[in-house]
C-alpha cells in the first residue's frame, strides 16, 4: 500500500514598500509604493514520528513570522536577493530562507490580496519520502 502524503500549509503577513527598478518606463512599478503581503509555506511529506504529522506547524510559524517580520514594515529594495523585489523574487526569497530547516518544503506562494496578484514557487519534492532528487535547494542551491 502507498504512504499517504499530506501538505500543510502556515500564512503570515507583511506590510512593504518597493519599486520595481526595470519597470516600464514612467509607470507606476519604478515609483515607491507599498503594499500589504501574504506569504504561505507548505510542506508535503508523509505523517510520521511519534506524533504523527509532516512537520510541527509551530515550529514553522514561527520560522515563517521571523522572515517575514524582517521585511514587515521595510523597502524590500534594501534586502539582499531584493533589489528587484517581484511577486517571483519574494517566493524565491522565503524558500532560501526556509529551506534550510525544512526539507519538506514544497510550496511557497506570495500574494498581494487588496489588489488580487499571487506566485506560487512549486519545489522539488523531497527524497526523504522517495520523491525526486531536491538535494541542490536543500544544500543552498539556485531556487
Amino acid at each position: 500500500m502507498a504512504q499517504s502524503l499530506f501538505e500543510i500549509t502556515k500564512a503570515a503577513t507583511f506590510d512593504a514598500a518597493h519599486r520595481l527598478p526595470g519597470g516600464p518606463e514612467g509607470g507606476p512599478y519604478t515609483r515607491l509604493h507599498g503594499h500589504s503581503f501574504r506569504v504561505e509555506a507548505t510542506l508535503r511529506g508523509p505523517a510520521v514520528g511519534p506524533v504523527g504529522w509532516v512537520d510541527d506547524l509551530g515550529r514553522l510559524d514561527r520560522a515563517l513570522g521571523a522572515v517575514a517580520g524582517e521585511l514587515d514594515h521595510s523597502t524590500l529594495n534594501d534586502h539582499p536577493g531584493l533589489e528587484s523585489p517581484t511577486l517571483e523574487a519574494l517566493c524565491a526569497f522565503f524558500a532560501r530562507r526556509l529551506g534550510p530547516n525544512f526539507p519538506a518544503l514544497s510550496r511557497v506562494v506570495v500574494s498581494r490580496p487588496t489588489v488580487g496578484e499571487s506566485c506560487a514557487l512549486a519545489l522539488p519534492p523531497s527524497p526523504s519520502w522517495g520523491g525526486t532528487d531536491g538535494a541542490e535547494r536543500r544544500q543552498g542551491g539556485e531556487v
